[in-house]
């Protein structure tokens, strides 16, 4: 069974249109690229031909990952969290306990995931150690240069 893939309504969105794009368009360039590559002749010796059929087999295993996130999707209202602790699509300040320094970040989705928006991944490192935290609490981000500690300041939607 397959992990549930959460969404905001905005990535949901964002992740049909994509795929609408790519079973669409995308397999129509597909296509044309390798009726043009076979009407250049002999296909045992036509890279153009290999290349335009491996663009297809990337194309398709694309489409079938995005089918695959999307069978699992499930699109959370940001109105229903509980914001006493760290769950997914909350926004959540830290102090590093060290520098000082504050940090601002929204919990998502793997998929939904943009570190120059900060939007970080619950599975990413910060997202592991502050996931389930509460204000107040001291929470262990393990990184390959060690451990650093960040105390959650405010969590907000």
């Amino acid at each position: 069974m397959s992990e549930i893939n959460y969404l905001t309504q905005e990535g949901y969105d964002r992740l049909t249109a994509e795929l609408d794009s790519l079973k669409t368009e995308g397999r129509q360039k597909a296509a044309a690229a390798i009726a043009e590559a076979r009407e250049k002749g002999d296909l045992s010796e036509n890279a153009e031909y290999d290349a335009a059929k491996d663009a297809q087999g990337m194309l398709e295993l694309k489409i079938h990952t995005l089918e695959k996130a999307m069978a699992n999707a499930q699109v959370i209202d940001v109105n229903d969290l509980d914001i006493s602790k760290v769950v997914i699509l909350t926004k959540v300040t830290l102090k590093n306990i060290k520098t000082k320094k504050v940090l601002t970040y929204q919990l998502v989705s793997e998929s939904e995931a943009d570190l120059k928006a900060k939007r970080i991944s619950v599975t990413s490192p910060v997202g592991k150690g502050v996931l389930g935290k509460a204000i107040g609490d001291i929470a262990i981000v393990e990184t390959p240069r060690g451990n650093i500690e960040f105390e959650i300041i405010d969590i907000t939607i």
